[in-house]
Protein backbone atom coordinates (compact mmCIF):
# COMPACT_ATOMS: atom_id res chain seq x y z
CA UNK A 1 0.00 0.00 0.00
CA UNK A 2 1.40 3.55 -1.06
CA UNK A 3 1.30 5.81 2.13
CA UNK A 4 2.53 9.00 0.15
CA UNK A 5 -0.31 11.44 0.97
CA UNK A 6 0.10 10.11 5.05
CA UNK A 7 3.41 10.84 4.85
CA UNK A 8 3.21 14.56 3.01
CA UNK A 9 0.40 15.64 5.40
CA UNK A 10 2.49 15.03 8.04
CA UNK A 11 5.55 17.70 6.58
CA UNK A 12 5.90 20.17 9.35
CA UNK A 13 8.48 21.78 11.97
CA UNK A 14 12.14 21.41 12.64
CA UNK A 15 14.53 21.84 15.15
CA UNK A 16 16.52 24.35 14.12
CA UNK A 17 20.09 23.70 14.51
CA UNK A 18 23.40 22.99 12.54
CA UNK A 19 23.76 19.32 12.53
CA UNK A 20 27.17 20.46 10.11
CA UNK A 21 29.46 17.83 9.77
CA UNK A 22 32.89 18.58 11.75
CA UNK A 23 35.67 19.41 9.94
CA UNK A 24 38.48 16.18 11.13
CA UNK A 25 42.00 18.18 11.63
CA UNK A 26 43.42 15.07 13.01
CA UNK A 27 43.32 13.16 9.51
CA UNK A 28 44.98 15.04 7.58
CA UNK A 29 44.11 18.14 8.34
CA UNK A 30 41.69 18.42 5.82
CA UNK A 31 38.36 16.27 6.97
CA UNK A 32 38.59 13.53 4.30
CA UNK A 33 39.45 11.28 7.03
CA UNK A 34 42.95 10.18 5.50
CA UNK A 35 40.81 7.16 2.68
CA UNK A 36 42.95 4.96 0.61
CA UNK A 37 43.80 6.92 -2.50
CA UNK A 38 42.36 10.21 -1.02
CA UNK A 39 44.90 12.97 -1.24
CA UNK A 40 43.21 16.44 0.66
CA UNK A 41 39.27 17.54 0.12
CA UNK A 42 38.47 19.85 -1.71
CA UNK A 43 36.99 23.25 0.02
CA UNK A 44 35.64 24.74 -3.59
CA UNK A 45 32.85 22.07 -4.15
CA UNK A 46 29.41 23.20 -3.75
CA UNK A 47 28.15 22.98 0.16
CA UNK A 48 25.54 20.23 0.42
CA UNK A 49 21.91 20.32 2.38
CA UNK A 50 20.42 17.04 2.62
CA UNK A 51 16.65 16.80 4.06
CA UNK A 52 15.86 13.59 5.45
CA UNK A 53 12.07 11.77 5.70
CA UNK A 54 9.61 11.33 8.00
CA UNK A 55 10.27 9.97 11.59
CA UNK A 56 13.58 10.09 10.19
CA UNK A 57 16.90 12.41 11.41
CA UNK A 58 20.41 13.41 9.38
CA UNK A 59 21.29 10.40 9.91
CA UNK A 60 19.68 9.11 6.67
CA UNK A 61 22.67 10.56 5.29
CA UNK A 62 25.52 8.79 7.23
CA UNK A 63 26.81 6.54 4.46
CA UNK A 64 26.36 9.44 2.15
CA UNK A 65 28.12 11.70 4.35
CA UNK A 66 31.30 9.40 4.29
CA UNK A 67 31.36 8.18 0.65
CA UNK A 68 31.48 11.83 -0.04
CA UNK A 69 34.37 12.60 1.94
CA UNK A 70 36.01 9.44 0.55
CA UNK A 71 35.42 11.50 -2.74
CA UNK A 72 37.38 14.74 -1.88
CA UNK A 73 34.17 16.35 0.22
CA UNK A 74 34.98 18.48 3.46
CA UNK A 75 33.17 17.17 5.96
CA UNK A 76 32.41 21.06 6.82
CA UNK A 77 30.90 21.29 3.39
CA UNK A 78 27.95 19.12 4.22
CA UNK A 79 25.12 19.77 6.58
CA UNK A 80 21.77 17.81 7.67
CA UNK A 81 18.35 19.48 7.85
CA UNK A 82 16.78 18.06 11.15
CA UNK A 83 13.09 18.64 11.03
CA UNK A 84 9.95 17.77 12.91
CA UNK A 85 8.17 15.97 10.24
CA UNK A 86 5.01 15.54 12.94
CA UNK A 87 4.79 19.07 14.10
CA UNK A 88 2.97 22.33 12.37
CA UNK A 89 5.72 24.71 12.08
CA UNK A 90 6.64 26.98 8.53
CA UNK A 91 9.22 24.57 7.21
CA UNK A 92 10.01 26.24 4.26
CA UNK A 93 10.91 29.39 6.25
CA UNK A 94 12.87 27.37 8.62
CA UNK A 95 14.70 25.29 5.35
CA UNK A 96 15.39 29.03 4.28
CA UNK A 97 17.26 30.44 7.18
CA UNK A 98 18.99 27.17 7.70
CA UNK A 99 20.19 27.53 4.23
CA UNK A 100 21.40 30.72 4.64
CA UNK A 101 23.05 30.25 7.61
CA UNK A 102 25.15 27.25 5.63
CA UNK A 103 26.11 30.07 2.36
CA UNK A 104 26.90 32.24 5.70
CA UNK A 105 29.30 29.81 7.28
CA UNK A 106 31.05 28.44 4.03
CA UNK A 107 31.19 31.40 2.17
CA UNK A 108 29.44 30.23 -0.88
CA UNK A 109 27.07 31.52 -3.23
CA UNK A 110 24.82 28.53 -3.56
CA UNK A 111 24.08 24.96 -2.35
CA UNK A 112 23.20 21.73 -3.67
CA UNK A 113 20.08 20.40 -2.48
CA UNK A 114 18.63 16.80 -1.60
CA UNK A 115 15.47 15.31 -0.25
CA UNK A 116 14.16 12.08 0.36
CA UNK A 117 11.03 11.10 0.97
CA UNK A 118 8.80 14.33 2.96
CA UNK A 119 11.75 15.74 2.49
CA UNK A 120 11.65 16.03 -1.26
CA UNK A 121 7.97 17.25 -0.73
CA UNK A 122 9.58 20.08 1.59
CA UNK A 123 12.40 20.54 -0.60
CA UNK A 124 10.47 20.81 -3.83
CA UNK A 125 8.11 23.19 -2.32
CA UNK A 126 10.84 25.36 -1.45
CA UNK A 127 12.33 25.77 -4.45
CA UNK A 128 8.75 27.09 -5.94
CA UNK A 129 9.82 30.66 -4.86
CA UNK A 130 12.36 32.58 -7.32
CA UNK A 131 14.46 34.18 -4.19
CA UNK A 132 15.03 30.58 -2.41
CA UNK A 133 15.31 28.75 -5.81
CA UNK A 134 18.29 31.86 -6.25
CA UNK A 135 20.20 29.79 -3.30
CA UNK A 136 20.00 26.43 -4.66
CA UNK A 137 22.64 25.48 -7.93
CA UNK A 138 21.40 21.36 -8.63
CA UNK A 139 18.18 19.31 -6.44
CA UNK A 140 17.81 16.02 -6.22
CA UNK A 141 14.54 14.46 -5.42
CA UNK A 142 14.80 10.94 -4.03
CA UNK A 143 12.03 8.55 -3.52
CA UNK A 144 9.64 11.50 -2.94
CA UNK A 145 7.09 10.76 -5.88
CA UNK A 146 6.21 12.48 -8.76
CA UNK A 147 6.83 15.91 -10.20
CA UNK A 148 5.31 18.08 -13.37
CA UNK A 149 8.77 19.25 -13.88
CA UNK A 150 12.01 20.32 -12.58
CA UNK A 151 11.95 22.32 -9.09
CA UNK A 152 12.04 25.90 -9.60
CA UNK A 153 9.22 28.66 -10.39
CA UNK A 154 10.04 27.95 -14.02
CA UNK A 155 11.64 24.45 -13.72
CA UNK A 156 15.22 26.41 -14.29
CA UNK A 157 16.48 24.17 -11.06
CA UNK A 158 18.51 21.26 -12.39
CA UNK A 159 16.83 18.61 -10.99
CA UNK A 160 17.64 14.34 -10.65
CA UNK A 161 14.96 12.20 -9.65
CA UNK A 162 15.80 9.27 -7.94
CA UNK A 163 13.06 6.62 -7.53
CA UNK A 164 12.22 2.86 -7.60
CA UNK A 165 9.32 0.78 -8.31
CA UNK A 166 10.07 -1.40 -5.78
CA UNK A 167 9.55 1.41 -3.38
CA UNK A 168 6.14 0.31 -1.56
CA UNK A 169 5.81 3.65 0.41
CA UNK A 170 5.44 6.47 -2.52
CA UNK A 171 4.60 5.78 -5.70
CA UNK A 172 6.95 7.83 -8.03
CA UNK A 173 7.91 7.70 -11.72
CA UNK A 174 10.05 9.39 -14.02
CA UNK A 175 9.59 13.33 -13.76
CA UNK A 176 9.28 15.06 -17.28
CA UNK A 177 12.56 17.37 -18.08
CA UNK A 178 14.27 15.97 -15.11
CA UNK A 179 17.44 13.51 -15.01
CA UNK A 180 15.82 10.41 -14.15
CA UNK A 181 17.38 6.96 -12.50
CA UNK A 182 15.22 4.28 -11.67
CA UNK A 183 16.92 1.33 -9.00
CA UNK A 184 15.25 -1.52 -9.57
CA UNK A 185 14.66 -3.66 -6.67
CA UNK A 186 15.40 -1.03 -3.79
CA UNK A 187 12.76 -0.21 -0.98
CA UNK A 188 12.28 3.29 0.13
CA UNK A 189 15.16 3.67 2.35
CA UNK A 190 18.13 2.32 -0.06
CA UNK A 191 16.50 4.79 -2.65
CA UNK A 192 18.43 7.16 -0.61
CA UNK A 193 21.36 4.94 1.04
CA UNK A 194 22.73 2.93 -1.45
CA UNK A 195 26.19 2.71 -3.51
CA UNK A 196 23.79 3.20 -6.52
CA UNK A 197 21.77 6.20 -5.47
CA UNK A 198 25.47 7.75 -4.24
CA UNK A 199 26.40 7.07 -8.00
CA UNK A 200 23.73 8.88 -9.12
CA UNK A 201 23.83 12.22 -7.04
CA UNK A 202 27.85 12.53 -7.48
CA UNK A 203 27.82 12.01 -11.20
CA UNK A 204 25.11 14.40 -11.42
CA UNK A 205 26.28 17.02 -8.82
CA UNK A 206 29.80 16.94 -10.34
CA UNK A 207 29.53 15.82 -13.62
CA UNK A 208 32.44 13.11 -13.14
CA UNK A 209 32.25 10.23 -11.73
CA UNK A 210 33.46 9.23 -8.10
CA UNK A 211 36.69 7.75 -7.45
CA UNK A 212 34.77 4.77 -5.44
CA UNK A 213 31.45 4.40 -4.47
CA UNK A 214 32.25 2.59 -0.98
CA UNK A 215 33.05 3.97 2.15
CA UNK A 216 37.13 4.15 2.68
CA UNK A 217 38.11 3.53 5.81
CA UNK A 218 40.10 6.27 8.03
CA UNK A 219 43.73 6.58 9.22
CA UNK A 220 41.86 7.35 12.15
CA UNK A 221 38.63 7.32 12.84
CA UNK A 222 36.76 10.55 14.88
CA UNK A 223 32.70 10.34 15.20
CA UNK A 224 30.75 13.15 16.97
CA UNK A 225 26.74 13.74 16.23
CA UNK A 226 23.10 14.80 18.20
CA UNK A 227 20.87 13.45 20.50
CA UNK A 228 17.15 14.17 19.78
CA UNK A 229 13.99 13.17 20.47
CA UNK A 230 12.37 9.93 18.08
CA UNK A 231 10.84 11.39 15.24
CA UNK A 232 10.46 15.12 16.23
CA UNK A 233 14.44 16.05 16.50
CA UNK A 234 14.12 18.41 19.38
CA UNK A 235 17.29 18.34 20.92
CA UNK A 236 18.44 17.20 24.45
CA UNK A 237 20.67 19.57 25.79
CA UNK A 238 22.62 18.39 28.63
CA UNK A 239 22.48 14.79 27.61
CA UNK A 240 24.96 12.50 28.81
CA UNK A 241 26.43 9.77 26.66
CA UNK A 242 28.91 7.47 28.41
CA UNK A 243 30.48 5.72 25.71
CA UNK A 244 31.93 2.16 26.55
CA UNK A 245 34.27 -0.55 23.93
CA UNK A 246 32.71 -4.17 23.95
CA UNK A 247 33.26 -7.36 23.64
CA UNK A 248 31.93 -8.37 19.86
CA UNK A 249 31.31 -11.62 20.65
CA UNK A 250 29.18 -11.25 24.01
CA UNK A 251 27.73 -7.19 23.69
CA UNK A 252 29.47 -7.28 27.45
CA UNK A 253 31.47 -4.18 28.31
CA UNK A 254 35.00 -4.87 28.37
CA UNK A 255 35.55 -2.46 31.24
CA UNK A 256 33.35 -0.87 34.15
CA UNK A 257 34.23 2.79 32.98
CA UNK A 258 33.69 4.59 29.98
CA UNK A 259 35.63 5.21 27.50
CA UNK A 260 34.36 8.82 27.78
CA UNK A 261 31.69 10.80 28.66
CA UNK A 262 30.35 13.75 26.49
CA UNK A 263 27.28 16.22 27.09
CA UNK A 264 25.59 17.13 24.08
CA UNK A 265 25.43 21.15 23.84
CA UNK A 266 22.03 23.20 23.50
CA UNK A 267 21.64 22.07 19.80
CA UNK A 268 22.03 18.15 21.12
CA UNK A 269 25.86 18.20 19.42
CA UNK A 270 28.06 15.71 21.23
CA UNK A 271 31.55 14.46 20.68
CA UNK A 272 33.73 14.47 18.52
CA UNK A 273 35.47 11.53 19.95
CA UNK A 274 38.56 9.35 18.21
CA UNK A 275 37.50 5.99 18.34
CA UNK A 276 39.51 2.44 17.60
CA UNK A 277 38.70 1.23 13.82
CA UNK A 278 37.53 -2.65 14.19
CA UNK A 279 35.96 -2.33 17.19
CA UNK A 280 32.36 -2.31 18.80
CA UNK A 281 31.11 0.22 21.54
CA UNK A 282 27.88 0.86 23.43
CA UNK A 283 26.53 4.17 24.06
CA UNK A 284 24.63 5.38 27.39
CA UNK A 285 22.10 8.11 26.55
CA UNK A 286 20.60 9.62 29.82
CA UNK A 287 18.75 13.07 28.85
CA UNK A 288 19.21 13.55 33.06
CA UNK A 289 15.24 14.62 32.28
CA UNK A 290 12.86 13.34 35.12
CA UNK A 291 10.72 10.61 33.88
CA UNK A 292 12.97 9.96 30.63
CA UNK A 293 14.14 6.53 30.14
CA UNK A 294 17.73 5.79 29.50
CA UNK A 295 18.79 4.59 26.24
CA UNK A 296 21.91 1.59 25.39
CA UNK A 297 22.81 2.25 21.53
CA UNK A 298 24.79 -1.07 20.53
CA UNK A 299 26.54 -0.37 16.83
CA UNK A 300 28.62 -1.77 14.31
CA UNK A 301 32.17 -1.13 13.92
CA UNK A 302 33.00 2.68 12.69
CA UNK A 303 35.79 2.07 10.08
CA UNK A 304 35.80 5.72 8.61
CA UNK A 305 35.12 9.33 10.44
CA UNK A 306 30.98 9.58 11.09
CA UNK A 307 29.92 12.94 11.95
CA UNK A 308 26.10 11.97 12.03
CA UNK A 309 26.41 9.64 14.99
CA UNK A 310 22.17 9.91 15.97
CA UNK A 311 21.55 8.88 19.53
CA UNK A 312 17.64 9.15 19.63
CA UNK A 313 15.71 9.58 22.94
CA UNK A 314 12.26 8.75 23.63
CA UNK A 315 10.18 11.87 23.15
CA UNK A 316 8.69 13.49 26.02
CA UNK A 317 5.03 12.62 27.57
CA UNK A 318 1.66 14.59 25.99
CA UNK A 319 3.74 14.23 22.10
CA UNK A 320 2.17 12.48 19.57
CA UNK A 321 5.29 9.76 19.15
CA UNK A 322 5.08 8.89 23.01
CA UNK A 323 1.81 6.91 22.72
CA UNK A 324 3.41 4.66 20.81
CA UNK A 325 5.52 3.75 23.75
CA UNK A 326 3.20 3.66 26.96
CA UNK A 327 3.12 -0.19 26.59
CA UNK A 328 6.67 -0.35 26.68
CA UNK A 329 7.56 -1.97 30.03
CA UNK A 330 9.92 -0.30 32.56
CA UNK A 331 10.56 -4.41 34.55
CA UNK A 332 13.34 -5.52 35.85
CA UNK A 333 12.44 -9.29 34.68
CA UNK A 334 12.50 -8.20 31.30
CA UNK A 335 14.62 -6.26 28.51
CA UNK A 336 13.06 -3.97 25.91
CA UNK A 337 15.22 -4.53 22.69
CA UNK A 338 14.98 -2.54 19.36
CA UNK A 339 16.58 -3.33 15.91
CA UNK A 340 17.01 -0.45 13.49
CA UNK A 341 17.90 -0.92 10.32
CA UNK A 342 19.41 2.68 9.38
CA UNK A 343 20.01 1.82 5.82
CA UNK A 344 17.57 -0.43 4.65
CA UNK A 345 13.84 -1.38 5.56
CA UNK A 346 13.36 -5.24 6.41
CA UNK A 347 11.46 -7.25 4.53
CA UNK A 348 9.92 -10.67 4.62
CA UNK A 349 11.20 -12.83 1.72
CA UNK A 350 14.00 -10.77 1.08
CA UNK A 351 15.73 -10.19 4.27
CA UNK A 352 16.30 -12.81 7.26
CA UNK A 353 16.26 -11.14 10.35
CA UNK A 354 16.95 -13.44 13.68
CA UNK A 355 17.04 -12.52 17.36
CA UNK A 356 17.90 -14.96 20.05
CA UNK A 357 17.12 -17.98 18.22
CA UNK A 358 13.95 -16.42 16.61
CA UNK A 359 13.27 -15.59 13.09
CA UNK A 360 11.44 -12.16 12.64
CA UNK A 361 11.90 -11.28 9.07
CA UNK A 362 7.96 -12.06 8.32
CA UNK A 363 5.15 -10.69 6.72
CA UNK A 364 3.99 -9.98 10.87
CA UNK A 365 6.33 -7.68 11.75
CA UNK A 366 8.66 -7.02 8.21
CA UNK A 367 5.63 -6.67 5.85
CA UNK A 368 7.63 -5.60 2.39
CA UNK A 369 4.17 -2.84 2.36
CA UNK A 370 5.45 -1.56 5.67
CA UNK A 371 9.04 -0.89 4.93
CA UNK A 372 9.95 -2.09 9.10
CA UNK A 373 13.26 0.31 9.52
CA UNK A 374 12.86 -0.08 13.64
CA UNK A 375 11.32 -3.13 15.09
CA UNK A 376 10.24 -3.28 19.06
CA UNK A 377 10.68 -6.27 20.91
CA UNK A 378 9.43 -6.85 24.59
CA UNK A 379 6.91 -9.55 26.35
CA UNK A 380 3.97 -7.54 26.03
CA UNK A 381 1.34 -9.85 27.93
CA UNK A 382 4.13 -10.42 30.39
CA UNK A 383 3.63 -14.10 30.35
CA UNK A 384 7.41 -14.82 29.92
CA UNK A 385 7.18 -16.39 26.84
CA UNK A 386 8.03 -15.28 22.97
CA UNK A 387 4.03 -15.72 21.64
CA UNK A 388 6.13 -13.94 18.22
CA UNK A 389 2.74 -11.66 17.96
CA UNK A 390 2.52 -8.19 17.07
CA UNK A 391 2.26 -5.58 19.93
CA UNK A 392 0.95 -1.92 20.68
CA UNK A 393 0.23 0.77 18.09
CA UNK A 394 3.56 0.55 16.19
CA UNK A 395 1.83 -1.09 13.27
CA UNK A 396 -0.47 2.41 12.80
CA UNK A 397 2.69 3.77 11.43
CA UNK A 398 5.06 2.78 8.36
CA UNK A 399 8.82 1.72 8.73
CA UNK A 400 7.61 1.22 12.55
CA UNK A 401 7.01 -2.73 13.97
CA UNK A 402 6.38 -4.55 17.43
CA UNK A 403 6.90 -7.98 18.47
CA UNK A 404 6.28 -10.24 21.46
CA UNK A 405 9.45 -11.59 22.53
CA UNK A 406 10.67 -12.64 26.02
CA UNK A 407 13.94 -11.53 27.05
CA UNK A 408 15.20 -13.25 30.60
CA UNK A 409 16.95 -11.04 32.67
CA UNK A 410 17.45 -13.18 35.58
CA UNK A 411 21.32 -13.37 34.77
CA UNK A 412 23.19 -11.83 32.41
CA UNK A 413 23.46 -13.01 29.06
CA UNK A 414 24.00 -11.88 25.37
CA UNK A 415 21.03 -11.40 23.16
CA UNK A 416 22.35 -12.53 19.76
CA UNK A 417 21.24 -10.33 16.39
CA UNK A 418 21.42 -11.34 12.94
CA UNK A 419 20.64 -9.29 10.10
CA UNK A 420 21.67 -10.84 6.85
CA UNK A 421 25.41 -11.15 7.09
CA UNK A 422 26.00 -9.32 10.10
CA UNK A 423 25.86 -9.66 13.23
CA UNK A 424 25.82 -7.75 16.76
CA UNK A 425 25.88 -8.99 19.44
CA UNK A 426 24.10 -7.19 23.10
CA UNK A 427 23.85 -7.70 26.49
CA UNK A 428 20.02 -8.51 28.00
CA UNK A 429 19.52 -5.24 30.46
CA UNK A 430 16.54 -5.26 32.35
CA UNK A 431 13.92 -2.74 30.73
CA UNK A 432 13.78 -0.79 34.30
CA UNK A 433 17.05 0.57 33.26
CA UNK A 434 16.35 1.24 29.79
CA UNK A 435 15.79 0.18 26.16
CA UNK A 436 18.52 -1.51 24.29
CA UNK A 437 18.75 -0.47 20.77
CA UNK A 438 20.96 -2.68 17.82
CA UNK A 439 22.01 -0.72 14.90
CA UNK A 440 22.59 -2.37 11.51
CA UNK A 441 24.22 0.21 9.57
Amino acid sequence: MKKLGFIVLLLAGLSMTFSACRKDDEENGNGNGGGAGVASCNKNLTPLVMVHGFLASGDTYANHVMRFSSNFYCEDRMFAFDWNTLGQQDNVALLDAFIDGVLSKTGATKVHLMGHSAGGGLSYNYLSDATRAAKVHKYVHIGSGTQPGPAGPNEEIPTLNIWSPDDLIVSSDDIPGAENVKLFGQDHYEVATSPEAFLAMYEFLNGASPQTTSIQPSSSVRISGRVVTLGENSPRQNAEVKVYEVNSNTGARVSNSPIATLNADASGNWGPLIVKRETNYEFEVDTKVSGDRKVFYYREAFNRSNPLVYLRTFPPPGTLVSLLFNDLPTDANQSVLTIFAANQGISAGRDVLEVDGHLLSTNDFCDPENNTIALFMYDGNNNQTSDLTPQGLFGQFPFLSSADVFFNTANESTITCKLNNKTLNVQNKPSSEGVIIAVFD
